[in-house]
């Protein structure tokens, strides 16, 4: 029996991350190892990265990807300018080249320009953080603008807005963020709850939580994103629900960092659309991230088969969020091709046919995709 599926689609990613694979899974000296330990090691990847190196490193993000069974790829990109902050000549160059590393290699991308603007409330950037910010948001815009330009014409990319966190962009410019992405029909991704001192730091600032604030100034809706939302109270859960907008899960991610599990469960009951994400290549493997969305809340809840909907298995209900809505996330209209299962191989050895999918999905690995 041959089994062809609607190809993959992982819908965050920051490709350069992955030449940061096994380099930050030791202690470091202070002994308080967690997300923001981890992100002192990324800053010094980001601070010394070059067109040339953007693009290598890339290509193999994105050929691993493309082995995995990935067809598309949301790369929430986010280093723009050279060491210090001054813009390059050509100020699209990085972006320009990752893009081209994903044609490169097979893949459709939707490149999500990340507008970034402060260290948080009150404080300017600093550090490699000046690689990624704009002094204000025309600018910003402007850059998203050329890479319309560019490459509006090319039915294999996509180009979108993302406001990098609550943290890093004023609430003062997320109306206007959400009035550019509606105008021109932009897919609209923002990193939203993945860390405690996150929603501490909003509340401090504005009086209200992440996705509360997102909700008054207009950001959600059909084509937003929330990345991780991991700290999420039950009602935010429900403004993402009632404004049809996606969750992206980054389950590998998000367990190498520390970051906690979601309430899945609320999430589902609100009607919240989710997709998944590799994020930070520490593994590339979007069996491991689609059934990790389940076996995390099954870990959470203690109660077993944690992803249902009527019409579709558990397995077909984890291949539809890992295909088709990963690629709508994007800015694609589907899943944009097929991948092969090999049926001999060792993973699906005694695996009856009529639970062939069951199998890929719970217990296969990257090994299973035929290749060529």
């Amino acid at each position: 029996m041959s089994l062809v599926l609607p190809a993959l689609a992982t819908a965050h990613s920051h490709a350069f991350q992955r030449a940061l694979r096994g380099n930050a899974q030791r202690p470091g000296p202070s002994g308080t190892d967690d997300f923001w330990s981890w992100r002192t090691a990324m800053y010094a990847l980001a601070d010394s990265l070059d067109p040339a190196s953007m693009h290598a490193i890339a290509r193999v993000a994105f050929r691993e990807l493309f082995a995995a069974g990935v067809r598309t790829v949301g790369e929430f990109h986010y280093v723009h300018h050279q060491p210090g902050g001054a813009p390059y000549e050509e100020r699209t160059i990085l972006a320009d080249e990752v893009i081209r590393a994903a044609k490169a290699e097979g893949m459709r991308i939707a490149l999500l320009r990340v507008v970034y603007a402060r260290a948080g409330a009150g404080k300017p950037p600093e550090g490699a953080q000046r690689r990624f910010s704009d002094p204000d948001l025309d600018v910003a815009l402007g850059d998203i603008d050329a890479l319309r330009a560019r490459w509006g014409g090319d039915p294999d990319v996509r180009i979108g807005v993302a406001p990098h966190s609550v943290r890093a962009v004023p609430p003062a410019w997320l109306e206007q963020i959400a009035a550019y992405a509606e105008r021109h029909a932009l897919p609209l991704h923002m990193h939203v709850a993945e860390q405690p001192a996150e929603i501490e730091a909003c509340l401090a600032e504005t009086g209200k939580r992440p996705v509360e604030l997102l909700a008054d100034k207009g950001v959600l809706g059909g084509r937003f994103v929330a990345v991780h939302a991991t700290h999420l109270a039950p009602h935010e859960s429900r403004l993402l629900g009632d404004a049809g907008a996606f969750v992206c899960l980054c389950p590998t991610t998000e367990r190498d960092l520390g970051d906690g599990l979601p309430d899945l469960g609320a999430l589902r009951a609100a009607g919240v659309r989710l997709c998944a994400g590799v994020d930070s290549h520490v593994m590339t493997d979007p069996l491991e991230d689609l059934r990790s969305i389940d076996l995390g809340e099954r870990l959470r809840t203690g109660r077993r088969i944690a992803v249902r909907a009527d019409g579709r298995t558990p397995a077909e209900e984890l291949w539809h969020i890992g295909s088709t809505l990963g690629a709508v996330s994007c800015g694609f209209p589907d899943a944009g091709g097929t991948v092969e299962v090999d049926r001999e191989a060792t993973e699906l050895a005694l695996v009856r046919d009529e639970h062939l999918l069951d199998a890929v999905v719970y217990s296969g690995s990257t090994r299973i995709f035929r290749q060529g």
